[in-house]
């Protein structure tokens, strides 16, 4: 039996007017759905990771489902550099229901100061890119995107040596006084010890030292560390290595000259 050509015309021009009229109802609906991005948090995990947190409050007041809801993170240096990347994914989101998440971005900071060293003495901006994804009644797909600066405070902000002091110990030593001072400009705390290593002209170790550190958030540091040296090993110019250890990150050897 053979339909006939007008009847499948019918039902052709049925189907498209029916969705047409679903696709803008659903995309009309989406007036009716709230997205709250609330202030983000950045705190530390058990495992001293950074962690950087997105609640997100959606409110979906429109006529159907959204299907597959989908936040990527990425986060990157200046440079574009990668840092870290993470994703949070919602399979369906009820009409008529609120729903509140948690987006979730860690850090490693031992990683982060192991890649540069830049970290651990400047105040930076990190760039995050931010994308936004779901399906208007479980069918539609859209995506949006977004960018903006997080700024990164330095724990080791503006590390300065002081002017060495040399003060003679007995006939074969001397004792090498070296001041240091920085600013922490870190979300956290900043505990551990320094370890310095003295070397002379001639790149050979001469004296090492070790001093504490406990400096709270956006607090400055002055202190200072004493090596016992041999006298017949100091000259003019040489540099130190500096050795960082904290419950956060190891950093070293840091290299600074002196003369």
């Amino acid at each position: 039996m053979k339909i006939p050509i007008r009847m499948i015309s019918i039902a052709t021009t049925f189907f498209w007017f029916f969705l047409i009229v679903f696709y803008v109802s659903a995309v009309y609906s989406m007036k009716d759905v709230q997205f709250d991005f609330e202030e983000p948090q950045t705190m530390l995990t058990s495992r001293n990771q950074m962690l950087f947190c997105l609640p997100i409050k959606i409110d979906n007041k429109g006529y159907y489902n959204i299907g597959s809801f989908n936040v990527t993170t990425k986060i990157s240096d200046k440079e574009g550099f990668p840092i870290t990347q993470a994703s949070t994914f919602i399979p369906v989101i009820e009409r008529g229901r609120q729903t509140t998440v948690t987006h979730n971005v860690t850090i490693n900071i031992d990683d982060l100061f192991q890649n540069s060293q830049d970290y651990l003495f400047n105040d930076m901006e990190l760039e995050v890119h931010e994308t936004v994804g779901m399906k208007l009644a479980e069918v539609i797909p859209i995506q949006a995107s977004t960018n903006f600066s997080m700024p990164w405070g330095a724990p080791l902000y503006n590390f300065t040596l002081g002017e060495i002091e040399y003060v003679i110990c007995n006939l074969t030593h001397v004792t090498v006084t070296i001041p240091i001072s920085f600013e922490n400009h870190a979300f956290f705390n900043l505990t551990g010890s320094l370890r310095m290593c003295m070397y002379n002209s001639t790149s050979v170790l001469v004296g090492e030292g070790q001093t504490r550190i406990e400096v709270p958030q956006n607090t400055f540091y002055q202190e200072h560390v004493e090596l016992t040296v041999p006298s017949m090993g100091i000259t003019e110019d040489g540099y130190f290595e500096m050795y960082f250890s904290t419950p956060f990150f190891n950093s070293g050897p840091t290299v600074i000259s002196y003369d």
